[in-house]
């Protein structure tokens, strides 16, 4: 009708304390790092945190809204993209991985809360099919601390844990050290109890919830467990337990599953809404990432995983919400 308003619908608006909570969970994560390799992972970081805030004024500006200081998703995101990278990585690739992160996958949908993909897992994307001679390259730990300029080509590199299992060894790796995170790895993926201290934390600030983390390692513990790639376990699945211990915990505690699992799986804009539904895309997002463990090129699989698993969201949210709803009227129907 002529003359009546259209209401506007609402702007969807960050949640600031998700967002905090995760720089803050970032401190210790690059701390480890910076131990084991000097300044270099420090000022990775701070090159994602850079370029984060500059593509948000950009986007900003070509949308020609005003710029909101307190909107640290994009920080947040840049800086969870910088621990999926070795310390070794050039600058240039943590900033056009950023750039295309919150550029593309995030502002180019309309900002937060309304992209479809991840952009951590876009960002991450785009670097990994770009450079994979960068990112799948680690420096060894303890070798002497990481030059912040010129060429990297002198240092010692080591493959990862995958890639070591992928051929069918056991990873050179104690308890101890795989704990801790003291081997080749990405940044932030590899100390395991820092990790899982951030996300206990978390959890006790309602930041996170359990049905995706746990369902998502329990579909990917299952795949470690019947089908191992270390040894040669056969049989039936209580047969060789020995063997398929060891390959489980290599798997779970490798290749950033455990950071994906605190730090990617919980994402509001890309996370289904209801319980059963996340149950559901856990546990599918964990076989899926085992499976491109196995038959993929890349060492961390999960990121192309979980962009698999944002085009089914919606869709697992409509099917398991219908299914709820016919099945009370099934009932409501025989009462």
């Amino acid at each position: 009708m002529a003359g009546k308003k259209t209401l506007q619908p609402l702007p969807i608006h960050p949640d600031h304390g998700l967002h905090t909570d995760y720089l803050c969970m970032m401190i210790p994560l690059i701390a480890w790092p910076t131990f084991l390799y000097g300044l270099r992972p420090l000022v990775v970081c701070l090159t994602a945190m850079v370029t984060a805030r500059i593509c948000d004024r950009i986007a900003c500006w070509l949308r020609s809204r005003r710029f909101d200081p307190s909107e640290n998703s994009s920080i947040a995101q840049a800086l969870l993209l910088a621990m999926l990278m070795p310390a070794s990585v050039p600058y240039y690739v943590v900033a056009v991985s950023v750039a295309f992160s919150v550029l593309l996958a995030k502002e180019a949908f309309g900002g937060y809360g309304a992209y479809p993909f991840h952009p951590t897992a876009v960002g991450y994307a785009v670097a990994a099919v770009s450079w994979p001679q960068y990112l799948f390259r680690y420096p060894t730990p303890f070798q002497g601390k990481l030059p912040l300029w010129g060429s990297l080509e002198s240092i010692s590199y080591s493959q990862g844990l995958s890639s070591a299992m992928r051929a069918g060894g056991v990873p050179n790796v104690t308890d101890m050290d795989l704990l801790l995170g003291n081997y080749p790895s990405l940044l932030g993926t590899a100390p395991v109890l820092i990790i899982l201290g951030c996300g206990l934390f978390l959890l006790a600030r309602r930041r996170i919830n359990l049905w995706v983390p746990l369902s998502f390692l329990a579909g990917a513990a299952f795949i470690a467990w019947c089908f191992p790639r270390i040894g040669n376990a056969q049989g039936w699945l209580w047969q060789d337990a020995a063997q398929r211990l060891v390959s489980l915990r290599f798997e779970l505690f490798s290749g950033g599953m455990l950071f994906a699992a605190v730090f990617l799986s919980c994402e509001p804009g890309t996370c289904p809404k209801n319980r059963i539904s996340r149950l559901v895309y856990g546990l599918v997002w964990g076989i899926l990432t085992m499976m491109y463990r196995y038959y993929g090129n890349y060492d961390t699989g999960v990121c192309f995983a979980l962009l698999v698993m944002n085009t089914s969201s919606g869709y697992i949210d409509r099917i398991v919400s219908r299914l709820v709803t016919n099945r009370k009227g099934v009932r409501r129907n025989v009462g």
